[in-house]
């Protein structure tokens, strides 16, 4: 991605997109907990996390699903929406660089009933071979 390291540390590509991974997936955690959501409302908020994360440096896949029906109580009329709760999240993002491909999600487990961060796979991509010059 560029000539100079990202890191100070000596890091292995999967290192670095590992740590990479829940710098981004935390950032969505503590940035959008709380905001009003509403069922109306999720499709946009859903693009914009999305968006939000695939700016990001080696982020090449991003996906957001809101579960609105696991918030708490819903206010009437004008109060009628909750506020995102971290349960209502699932969030998987793809990192890739220098052929590594790092899957993480952020998502409730009820048999835990805490929202986890984890590692959902490692891979080592093939590169893709140059082809040849015509001469």
């Amino acid at each position: 991605m560029t000539d100079r390291p990202v890191h100070r540390a000596s890091l292995t590509s999967r290192e670095a997109l590992l740590f990479e991974a829940g710098i981004k997936l935390g950032g969505v955690f503590h940035q959008y907990l709380g905001i009003p959501v509403s069922a109306r409302t999720v499709p946009s908020l859903v693009r914009a996390i999305e968006d939000a994360l695939r700016l990001q440096p080696f982020v090449r896949a991003a996906r957001v699903r809101i579960d609105v029906r696991r918030g708490g109580p819903v206010g009437r009329g004008r109060f009628a929406y909750r506020y995102l709760t971290a349960e209502m999240l699932d969030v998987t993002v793809t990192l890739e660089d220098e052929g590594v491909e790092v899957e993480a999600r952020l998502a409730h487990r009820p048999d835990l009933n805490y929202v986890l961060m984890s590692v959902e796979q490692v891979r080592r991509r093939a590169r893709r071979a140059r082809s040849p010059t015509k001469r």
